[in-house]
């Protein structure tokens, strides 16, 4: 349960953002006094995007307001933290290279602090330049957007401070299995068979990720665990191929554990019942 009055929410999607926000005339730069602290993004883990699908990480994150302003008037400030690429320069001046929120709501504490929670949002898609190159699957700084507004509905200044926090976002991967014959003779071989891609973000489609190991587990019938039996290492294209003695009913899958730039991969469980 929330503790605390509701006090703001955003709901505006982050090309508005990346543009309107991040435009502000120089001349309106200037301290706002506002504190924002305890910023936590995907609860500390890498963000992990595909090639279509949107990806909204958890986001959150307190505001302290200056002297004259308070929670109970959510319209006279703004405050949220973004994750940008390159300089903060380019980022405020362009919208390039930004991640910013899909919204967030804030709980007021008291007068002067609030809780704020809500999500980033990333959409692969072509338009959108959130991911537009497999070099965005690396370190992203963490940036806070600050303003206040005057009573009139003006502008009354508006800073951006970078942050010594970092996110990382990383190349959604992918793998199947197939294990045979079904069934199979107890003592016989099990071929197991499948292929691991991850996504590119250039041409939004999944390609043959090779040279990478990948772990073959199998799970017992009537037991919970699955437990690594074999290593193999991808083709150039991707493909997996290793053998096994038969020796009870089972599932066998492949797992990718990831790396810096791409995340892991599980494949679905096949079945084979030995005779």
């Amino acid at each position: 349960m929330k503790s605390g009055r509701r006090t703001v929410a955003v709901a505006t999607l982050v090309g508005a953002l990346g543009f309107s926000v991040l435009n502000a005339p120089t001349a309106q730069a200037a301290d706002t006094g506002i504190t924002v602290s305890d910023i936590v993004i995907n609860h500390g883990k890498p963000i992990v995007v595909g090639t279509s699908k949107e990806v909204e990480p958890p986001l959150s994150f307190n505001i302290a307001l200056p002297s004259g302003y308070s929670t109970s008037n959510p319209s006279r400030y703004d405050a949220y933290p973004f994750l940008y690429r390159g300089t903060m320069k380019t980022a405020a001046g362009t919208g390039e290279n930004f991640i910013g929120p899909g919204g967030y709501t804030c709980y007021e504490i008291d007068s002067k602090h609030a809780r704020c929670e809500g999500n980033l949002y990333i959409d692969p898609h072509p338009t959108q330049e959130h991911v537009d190159s497999n070099s965005d699957a690396t370190t992203w700084k963490v940036g806070v957007a600050l303003r206040l507004w005057k009573a009139d509905g003006g502008l009354k200044a508006e800073e951006y401070e970078t942050r010594s926090k970092t996110a990382q976002l990383k190349r959604a991967a992918k793998a199947t299995a197939n294990a045979s014959p079904e069934p199979v003779t107890k003592g016989k071989a099990i071929t197991v068979t499948g292929k691991l891609t991850r996504a590119n973000w250039s041409t939004k489609k999944y390609d043959g990720y090779g040279g990478r190991t990948v772990s073959l587990q199998f799970k017992a019938k009537g037991t919970d665990t699955f437990t690594t039996v074999k290593k193999a290492t991808t083709s150039s294209t991707g493909a997996l191929k290793t053998t096994v003695t038969a020796s009870a009913d089972g599932s066998y899958r492949w797992v990718y554990y990831g790396n810096s730039t791409t995340g892991v991969a599980t494949s679905a469980s096949d079945y084979v019942d030995v005779l």
